[in-house]
C-alpha cells in the first residue's frame, strides 16, 4: 500500500468510510486466502474444475487480472491519499473516470485472479461473500457522499458506473 497516510482521518477533503470496512475487508482477505491457499495446495477438497480448465488457459488471465488489480489499487490509493485537495470535491478524473470504486474493485480482480490460477469452489464462494461485502461498503459509502456533495455526486453516479466499465447506472436509490 506504500505511503499510506496515517492522518487520512483528520482530512477535509475525504468523506469517510464504513467503521467494519477496513476490519471486515482484512477479515475477508485472511479468510479467502486461507482457504484458497488449504484448498488449492493441500486439501484439494473443490479443485476439480482444475482437470477441465487448462493452467495454460487460467495462468495468463489470472496474471492479467492480478496485474490490473495492482494498477487500479496503486492508482486509486494515490488519487485519494496522496493528493490533498483543498476544495472538497467528487474525483472524477483518471480512473475515478471509468469507475467510482477503483479501490474495490481491485480487490474483487485480485482475489479472482487467484481464482484462475488455482479454481476452488470454496474459496470463490468466499469471493462472492467478498464481493457482497464490498457492495455494501460502497452503497454506505455513496451515502455519504450523497450527503456531502448531493446533486454533483448524484450526476457522478449516473455517468460513471459503479464497479464494471460500459454498464452505466439504471437509477440511483
Amino acid at each position: 500500500m506504500g505511503k499510506h497516510n496515517k492522518d487520512h482521518h483528520d482530512r477535509n477533503d475525504l468523506t469517510g468510510e464504513h467503521k467494519l470496512g477496513d476490519a471486515g475487508q482484512a477479515i475477508l482477505a485472511i479468510l479467502f486466502i486461507g482457504v484458497w491457499l488449504s484448498d488449492s495446495f493441500f486439501f484439494k477438497y473443490s479443485t476439480g474444475l482444475n482437470e477441465y480448465i487448462s493452467l495454460t488457459v487460467r495462468l495468463p488471465v489470472g496474471i492479467i487480472l492480478l496485474i490490473l488489480s495492482g494498477y487500479l489499487a496503486r492508482a486509486s490509493m494515490k488519487i485519494v491519499f496522496g493528493e490533498v485537495r483543498s476544495e472538497p470535491a467528487v474525483i472524477r478524473d483518471r480512473v475515478y473516470k471509468y469507475l467510482r470504486h477503483p479501490m474495490y474493485v481491485s480487490e474483487i480482480l485480485l482475489y479472482l485472479g487467484l481464482l484462475l490460477i488455482n479454481l476452488s469452489i470454496i474459496a470463490a464462494i468466499v469471493w462472492l461473500l467478498g464481493i457482497i461485502f464490498l457492495y455494501f461498503i460502497c452503497r454506505y459509502e455513496e451515502k455519504l457522499l450523497l450527503a456531502r456533495f448531493g446533486s454533483d455526486y448524484e450526476q457522478y453516479m449516473r455517468e460513471v458506473p459503479m464497479w464494471i466499465p460500459g454498464f452505466k447506472n439504471r437509477g440511483i436509490s
